[in-house]
C-alpha cells in the first residue's frame, strides 16, 4: 500500500472530516434530522492519516510528489 495522497490533499481532507464530524456532534451547527450524515467525515480523516485513498487507486491518480 503506497501513499497516493499529497500534503495539500491531506490538509483538505482533515479540515473536511473535522467539519463533518462537528456537524454530526452538533458543535456550532443546529440540530437537524440529518446530523448523522456528518459521521461520513471519518472516511476523509482516515484516508488523510493513512496517506492512502482506495478511490485514487481505482481511478489511477496520485497527488503525492514522487
Amino acid at each position: 500500500m503506497s501513499k497516493n495522497v499529497g500534503t495539500i490533499d491531506r490538509a483538505i481532507r482533515v479540515i473536511a472530516g473535522a467539519v463533518l464530524i462537528a456537524f454530526a456532534l452538533q458543535f456550532g451547527f443546529p440540530a437537524t434530522g440529518w446530523n448523522w450524515i456528518g459521521w461520513i467525515g471519518v472516511v476523509p480523516l482516515l484516508t488523510a492519516l493513512a496517506g492512502f485513498c482506495p478511490a485514487y487507486t481505482l481511478i489511477g491518480i496520485s497527488t503525492c510528489k514522487r
